[in-house]
């Protein structure tokens, strides 16, 4: 397994049961829903299973789920396959300039190189809409732990009822592939100012959201529109 590709194309384990993986993906639906405005051209880059996709698409006139791993991508097209409001891609090449009112970048820059991150925004910066937005979700900021991130999962499995099988996940988690290739690859890691930084170089003018897309509060989203933009609500 040589890279985070290949990991999420894998049997992977990093959802401790279905109920986390099923719960996960519905409160990062909800919380991407809250940004789409009506009859909006979204796209979600790096989507993952994205198992609630079309609590999006409701809200969206169109949902373009960009996903790079194969076995994935079979998957979303096995799931949303007959729901005419959602495509499913493996890149953006076959997108116009101009073409999206909304991009979504969820938990991926972590798994960026700063100079892949940086080629990435810029391809956004074209792709949106003049008026458009860019959310970048899940940003680690430097000094954030493991122990912070496991610590932020056991709150949410309380929450949600999963709080034993998360125990036990985060064992799992020590000896698997995913905490090897970490230690490997590492993750990305921006404070504020770093990543507002990499977002102005690029054309946007980015604010810190008040809240992390999806239940790890530790965790930061830059929203971002062109420069020069109309303000919109």
């Amino acid at each position: 397994m040589d890279n985070w590709i290949d990991f999420y194309d894998s049997a992977h384990s990093i959802y401790v049961n279905a109920r986390h993986r099923d719960i996960h993906y519905h409160r990062i639906a909800e919380d991407i829903a809250a940004y789409v405005r009506p009859n909006a051209t979204v796209v979600d880059y790096g989507c993952g299973e994205a198992l609630h996709a079309d609590i999006i698409a409701a809200k969206a006139l169109r949902l373009i789920l960009v996903e790079p791993a194969p076995s994935v991508r079979a998957r979303l097209a096995q799931r949303f396959g007959a729901n005419a409001k959602i495509a499913i891609r493996d890149g953006l090449a076959a997108m116009a300039d101009g073409s999206a009112d909304l991009v979504v970048m969820h938990s991926v820059a972590q798994y960026l190189a700063p100079g892949e991150l940086d080629a990435l925004l810029a391809r956004f910066a074209r792709l949106l809409a003049p008026d458009g937005l860019l959310i970048v979700g899940d940003v680690i900021p430097p000094g954030r732990s493991a122990f912070a991130d496991a610590g932020e999962l056991l709150r949410f499995a309380a929450r949600n009822g999963f709080f034993f099988a998360a125990l036990a996940g985060l064992a799992r988690t020590t000896l698997s592939p995913y905490r090897k290739l970490r230690a490997r690859l590492g993750l990305a890691r921006y404070d504020e100012a770093a990543l507002t930084k990499k977002l102005a170089a690029a054309g946007f003018s980015a604010t810190r959201a008040p809240a992390n897309i999806g239940h790890n509060r530790g965790r930061m989203t830059f929203l971002a529109r062109p420069a020069g933009s109309p303000v919109r609500g």
